[in-house]
């Protein structure tokens, strides 16, 4: 798949109720401190990091993002810096979604703990997905009935 390098965002604003104890830093910002220490043993990043300072998704906690120029947008929320297997899961998506078509992804292709905490997946604009369908015409087919 030819395109930029994908970017996954991280929500620096997202709370998870654990600030208190955790010196008042921020879930998602606690999360993508245990990200880039994870990934820190990459030699050459397939990927560009960034923080988000709200991804409007308020009612969950600790949301992150991956998006690429061409490929579907993918949004995750009600993930844990204190668990291990959430930030694994991260790195193992993104090699993942760079071998998928337009960085297209099934629920089982994913790793696990990012199968049910999926917030969203948007076609990128111009998508050749099977999933997406021209309601221009679908309206014009029924309309002439």
């Amino acid at each position: 798949m030819s395109h930029n390098k994908p970017i996954l965002s991280f929500c620096i604003t997202c709370r998870d109720g654990h600030e208190a104890v955790q010196k008042d830093i921020r879930g998602d910002t606690r999360l993508a401190q245990a990200f880039m220490d994870y990934s820190e043993s990459v030699q050459q990043p397939i990927f560009e990091l960034r923080g988000v300072r709200c991804m409007s998704q308020c009612k969950r906690s600790c949301i992150v993002s991956l998006s690429a120029s061409g490929c579907f947008s993918y949004m995750f929320g009600d993930l844990s810096a204190s668990e291990p297997s959430h930030v694994e899961a991260l790195g193992e998506l993104i090699p993942l979604y760079l071998a998928g078509p337009e960085g297209f992804l099934q629920r089982e292709d994913r790793p696990e703990p990012l199968r049910t905490r999926i917030l969203g997946r948007l076609p990128p604009p111009g998508s050749s997905s099977s999933l997406v369908t021209s309601l221009e015409a679908i309206y014009s087919r029924d309309m002439k009935k």
